[in-house]
Protein backbone atom coordinates (compact mmCIF):
# COMPACT_ATOMS: atom_id res chain seq x y z
CA UNK A 1 0.00 0.00 0.00
CA UNK A 2 1.25 2.68 -1.19
CA UNK A 3 1.14 6.65 0.34
CA UNK A 4 1.35 9.93 -1.53
CA UNK A 5 4.21 12.37 -0.03
CA UNK A 6 1.11 14.88 1.22
CA UNK A 7 -0.39 12.65 3.32
CA UNK A 8 0.49 12.89 7.22
CA UNK A 9 1.65 10.26 9.82
CA UNK A 10 -0.59 10.28 12.38
CA UNK A 11 1.43 9.14 15.86
CA UNK A 12 -0.21 7.39 18.75
CA UNK A 13 -1.17 9.30 21.96
CA UNK A 14 1.75 9.36 24.28
CA UNK A 15 0.20 10.90 27.19
CA UNK A 16 -0.09 8.84 30.64
CA UNK A 17 -3.12 7.44 31.30
CA UNK A 18 -3.55 9.21 35.19
CA UNK A 19 -1.08 11.61 35.26
CA UNK A 20 -2.02 15.14 35.38
CA UNK A 21 0.03 17.51 32.71
CA UNK A 22 2.38 20.19 34.33
CA UNK A 23 1.16 23.61 34.13
CA UNK A 24 2.83 26.65 33.95
CA UNK A 25 3.16 28.08 37.66
CA UNK A 26 5.75 30.80 37.30
CA UNK A 27 3.01 33.74 37.17
CA UNK A 28 1.35 31.80 40.26
CA UNK A 29 4.49 31.23 41.97
CA UNK A 30 5.38 34.70 41.75
CA UNK A 31 2.17 36.17 43.17
CA UNK A 32 3.34 34.44 46.19
CA UNK A 33 6.69 35.81 46.80
CA UNK A 34 6.59 39.25 48.82
CA UNK A 35 6.63 42.52 47.63
CA UNK A 36 9.54 44.82 48.80
CA UNK A 37 8.93 48.21 50.43
CA UNK A 38 11.03 50.88 50.35
CA UNK A 39 14.68 50.53 49.37
CA UNK A 40 14.54 46.80 49.85
CA UNK A 41 15.23 44.60 46.86
CA UNK A 42 14.13 40.70 46.59
CA UNK A 43 17.24 38.42 45.25
CA UNK A 44 17.42 34.76 44.64
CA UNK A 45 20.52 33.29 45.55
CA UNK A 46 22.78 31.67 42.78
CA UNK A 47 22.09 27.93 43.04
CA UNK A 48 24.87 25.04 41.98
CA UNK A 49 23.91 22.89 39.38
CA UNK A 50 23.06 19.14 40.62
CA UNK A 51 25.47 17.73 38.43
CA UNK A 52 29.33 18.92 38.42
CA UNK A 53 31.65 18.84 35.23
CA UNK A 54 33.09 15.59 36.61
CA UNK A 55 29.62 13.39 36.16
CA UNK A 56 28.59 13.56 39.65
CA UNK A 57 25.85 14.53 41.88
CA UNK A 58 25.45 16.79 44.79
CA UNK A 59 23.57 16.17 47.66
CA UNK A 60 21.00 18.23 48.56
CA UNK A 61 21.90 19.45 51.67
CA UNK A 62 24.75 20.59 49.56
CA UNK A 63 23.52 22.59 47.39
CA UNK A 64 20.96 24.13 50.21
CA UNK A 65 23.91 24.73 52.21
CA UNK A 66 25.82 26.12 49.20
CA UNK A 67 22.71 28.56 48.60
CA UNK A 68 22.22 30.03 51.52
CA UNK A 69 26.05 31.25 51.86
CA UNK A 70 26.07 32.82 48.13
CA UNK A 71 27.23 35.64 47.28
CA UNK A 72 25.65 36.06 43.83
CA UNK A 73 22.06 36.47 42.62
CA UNK A 74 19.32 37.17 40.52
CA UNK A 75 16.76 40.72 41.28
CA UNK A 76 13.45 39.47 40.85
CA UNK A 77 11.75 42.88 42.34
CA UNK A 78 12.55 46.05 43.59
CA UNK A 79 11.22 48.30 46.29
CA UNK A 80 9.50 51.60 45.12
CA UNK A 81 12.18 53.69 46.67
CA UNK A 82 15.53 51.85 45.55
CA UNK A 83 17.94 53.71 43.92
CA UNK A 84 15.94 56.94 44.36
CA UNK A 85 18.20 58.94 46.42
CA UNK A 86 19.62 61.21 44.01
CA UNK A 87 22.60 62.05 46.36
CA UNK A 88 23.97 58.39 47.19
CA UNK A 89 22.93 57.47 43.62
CA UNK A 90 23.92 60.28 41.47
CA UNK A 91 24.39 58.37 38.13
CA UNK A 92 21.33 55.88 38.59
CA UNK A 93 20.77 52.36 39.63
CA UNK A 94 23.36 50.21 39.89
CA UNK A 95 20.98 47.37 38.93
CA UNK A 96 17.85 46.53 37.39
CA UNK A 97 15.20 43.64 37.71
CA UNK A 98 16.57 40.53 35.75
CA UNK A 99 20.82 41.33 36.66
CA UNK A 100 22.82 39.32 38.51
CA UNK A 101 24.51 40.93 41.58
CA UNK A 102 26.54 40.16 44.18
CA UNK A 103 26.42 40.92 48.16
CA UNK A 104 28.17 39.95 51.04
CA UNK A 105 28.40 36.05 52.19
CA UNK A 106 25.37 36.57 54.90
CA UNK A 107 23.55 39.99 53.87
CA UNK A 108 20.12 41.06 54.14
CA UNK A 109 17.22 38.93 55.72
CA UNK A 110 17.05 35.04 54.33
CA UNK A 111 13.30 34.21 53.95
CA UNK A 112 12.30 30.28 53.45
CA UNK A 113 10.65 29.62 49.99
CA UNK A 114 9.69 26.29 48.55
CA UNK A 115 12.59 24.81 46.90
CA UNK A 116 15.36 27.04 48.73
CA UNK A 117 15.01 30.76 50.39
CA UNK A 118 15.14 34.30 49.04
CA UNK A 119 16.72 37.56 50.21
CA UNK A 120 15.53 41.23 51.18
CA UNK A 121 18.62 43.48 50.76
CA UNK A 122 19.17 46.95 50.86
CA UNK A 123 19.79 48.28 47.59
CA UNK A 124 22.82 49.61 48.98
CA UNK A 125 24.47 45.67 49.88
CA UNK A 126 24.72 45.31 46.21
CA UNK A 127 28.41 45.04 45.25
CA UNK A 128 28.82 44.43 41.75
CA UNK A 129 26.84 43.08 38.60
CA UNK A 130 27.90 39.86 37.26
CA UNK A 131 26.73 38.79 33.74
CA UNK A 132 27.08 34.90 34.76
CA UNK A 133 26.70 33.60 38.13
CA UNK A 134 28.45 30.13 36.82
CA UNK A 135 31.65 32.03 36.11
CA UNK A 136 32.41 32.97 39.96
CA UNK A 137 33.84 30.27 42.30
CA UNK A 138 30.74 29.22 45.19
CA UNK A 139 32.58 28.04 48.23
CA UNK A 140 30.80 28.05 51.38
Amino acid sequence: MEQSSTSKIKLPNKELVGVKKEKDLSKQDSNKLPQPTGWRMLVLPFKMKEKTKGGLYMAETTLERQQVASQTGLVLRMGPDCYRDKDRYPDGPWCKEGDWVMFARYAGSRIKIEGGEIRLLNDDEVLATVKNPEDILHEY
